[in-house]
């Protein structure tokens, strides 16, 4: 196994670009045959919570392509819940399901090197004082591979600024210790201070280990950008390829012009609608608070309509920690933090409950499908029944952007809230 000599395979991308299926295949088949012959093929692609980032064509054009030297895909699960049959046909096409693995984010783990404390406090500005393991997949580190496929979309992140490049192996393949303490250091320093940035502490942290830990891995990034145009449209913006990190900067600068919406003022009233085939559990759901907060004005609103949410984490013991803890703010959950080994040792959910919370700004009310008015407000958030509120807020027939209903009222409604990051121009820049 060793590294990749070439560094920019392929880029192609710009805001009005609008690339097919057949140019997406093009580009990254163009990229593969600059790297030679390979006999042995991992795929590391995102799982269905990215399900429109067009990993899943460009995962099945790496099968036609490398045929039986593609032994292993390797969903980039982190936390997540493991994809069903029916998620993997409906994302992979006829790749077939038994190339198949399930990353376990507790288990199987391989440690390649320990990023220090010291550079973890000078990044943080001290917020935070422990160092941070770089842990993959044992698949990762121990398959054999002499070419290890990183496959995602570069989108706005509330944990990484930028979503993807090495996130996809040391978050999306790594193990519980490293994960908690990404999340967390995120947390720390500020969401608002990363998302939408591709400079941080928490990229910081995975390009050292980039730098210090994988530089004998053969490893590849294909990084899409797809952005969604006034009509719900998803348009392909960019398609980068590369061994190192100039092709997610390239990605990231795309992504900021094309996913971020900055808007003249903060708004008042925000209703964001979860697909139930991609968000059944609150932990996924909260992009809708994570990626809306620097839009949101004081005192304003924000909506979720979440038909498919059934749960709060997508792991029994998060979910546990959610409904113990709640959405108290970043104050209220620091202090559980030092005051409970349960949450200490789970500091993704502390992350998580700090992220999800809107420190009092602005009301979240939850109208989920699955879940209880009790369950809801027992987590700090308002309820009110969803049948209700569609009635009033018909998420099929408003328009993505500003609305203004029957009622006179004007609300802003966004259709999917992992599709980009919104903020008033005054937050983001500031």
């Amino acid at each position: 196994m060793g590294a990749i000599t070439e560094v920019l395979l392929y880029s192609r991308g710009q805001e009005n670009d609008n690339l097919s299926r057949q140019d997406l295949k093009e580009g990254f088949c163009s990229a593969l045959e600059k790297l030679g012959l390979k006999k042995k093929v991992l795929v590391v692609p995102p799982d269905f919570t990215r399900y429109h980032s067009r990993a899943g064509e460009l995962t099945s054009a790496a099968w036609e392509y490398y045929g039986d030297s593609l032994t292993d895909i390797l969903p980039a699960l982190g936390t997540h819940s493991a994809m069903t049959e029916a998620e993997i046909k409906q994302m992979y096409g006829q790749t077939p399901l038994g190339l198949f693995r399930e990353h376990n984010w507790r288990t199987g783990l391989v440690t390649l090197g320990e990023v220090p404390a010291e550079f973890i406090r000078e990044v943080s500005e001290g917020r935070v004082d422990f160092s941070w393991p770089a842990q993959v997949n044992r698949l990762v580190a121990e398959g054999g591979f002499d070419l290890i496929l990183s496959i995602g979309q570069v989108v706005p992140h509330e944990v990484s600024g930028m979503a993807n490049y090495n996130k996809n192996i040391f978050v999306g393949t790594g193990g519980a210790d490293g994960i908690n303490k990404s999340h967390f250091l995120g947390a720390a320093y500020g969401m608002e201070r990363i998302m939408g940035r591709a400079d941080n502490p928490v990229r910081g942290v995975l390009n050292y280990a980039s730098d210090h830990f994988a530089k004998n891995m053969p490893i590849v990034y294909a990084l899409t950008v797809v952005g969604q145009v006034e009509d719900g449209a998803l348009k392909t913006r960019g398609l980068f390829i590369g061994d190192d990190i100039e092709c997610f900067s390239m990605a990231a600068e795309l992504s900021a012009k094309v996913n971020i919406e900055l808007l003249d003022k903060p708004l008042k009233k925000v209703v964001v609608y979860l697909d139930p085939a991609e968000y059944k559990s609150i932990w996924l759901g909260n992009k809708s608070i994570y990626r809306t907060r620097m839009a949101m004005a004081d005192g304003g609103e924000l909506i979720v309509l979440a038909p498919g949410v059934s749960q709060f984490g997508e792991d029994p013991e998060i979910d546990r920690l959610i409904r113990k803890y709640g959405y108290v703010g970043t104050t209220g959950i620091l202090e559980a933090v030092e005051n409970n080994e349960d949450l200490r040792q789970n500091l993704s959910a502390a992350a998580h409950l700090i992220h999800g919370s809107s420190e009092g700004r602005f009301t979240i009310t939850y109208c989920p499908g699955k879940l209880s008015k009790e369950e809801i407000e027992a987590v700090n958030f308002r309820y009110v029944p969803l049948s209700e509120t569609t009635k009033r807020y018909d998420p099929h027939k408003l328009q993505d952007g500003f609305n203004s209903p029957a009622s006179g009222e004007e609300i802003y409604f966004i259709s999917n809230p992992a599709l980009g990051l919104w903020s008033y121009k005054e937050k983001f820049n500031n």
